[in-house]
């Protein structure tokens, strides 16, 4: 059975350019035959959290909620695609995850990130590991920096550097090895 992959982008501003890497890795994956999900927090424009997912008594919660429950309950693994803002994660990511918890349990989580400089959200990038990480998640080593990402791709995902294919290839490697070996170990049981 193919991997049901979830890509979550971080940014809500209107000239966000995550959408354009987002293409490219969401077109990578495709190519694998994944199952892909992409989550655009713009799409879903939550509130500031309130109330957990969980917090909600069945069938009350928001329908954008029931959504995204339904997609992160039957993820296997994710691709957070975060942009750096003032060195640090974008709000609008790490609202939309903080809604829920036990969808991600015992998952893998990959962290792609970029700026538009040559640090390449690489400081965001690390700060997701530890996010991910109390959410329960398992992170990968090998991470997909984009600098310059105004120029790295155009508007639909082609890269202007063609070093970008083995770099996604060694990362979607490893997201699929981890991914598949914790869906394998999900199956066996939980340990709590």
């Amino acid at each position: 059975m193919p991997l049901n992959i979830s890509i979550i982008l971080s940014s809500m501003r209107h000239k966000s350019q995550g959408v354009r890497p987002a293409k490219f890795i969401f077109n990578k994956c495709k190519e694998r035959g994944f199952n892909v999900t992409l989550i655009d927090p713009k799409e879903y424009n939550l509130p500031i959290l309130d109330a957990m997912y969980k917090e909600y008594a069945k069938g009350t919660a928001p329908e954008l909620l029931e959504k995204l429950h339904k997609i992160f309950s039957e993820t296997d693994g994710f691709i957070l695609l975060t942009g750096e803002y003032n060195h640090s994660l974008p709000p609008a990511l790490t609202n939309l995850m903080d809604y829920f918890r036990e969808e991600y349990f015992f998952k893998h989580a990959a962290i792609a990130s970029y700026s538009g400089g040559p640090i390449a959200g690489m400081r965001s990038a690390v700060q997701a590991r530890v996010f991910c990480g109390e959410l329960g998640m398992t992170t990968q080593r090998t991470m997909f920096g984009i600098p310059n990402v105004h120029s790295a791709f155009d508007p639909e995902g082609n890269p202007a550097d063609e070093s970008f294919h083995p770099k996604i290839k060694r990362f979607l490697d490893e997201l699929e090895w981890h991914a598949n070996a914790l869906k394998e170990a999900r199956a066996k049981g939980l340990p709590f």
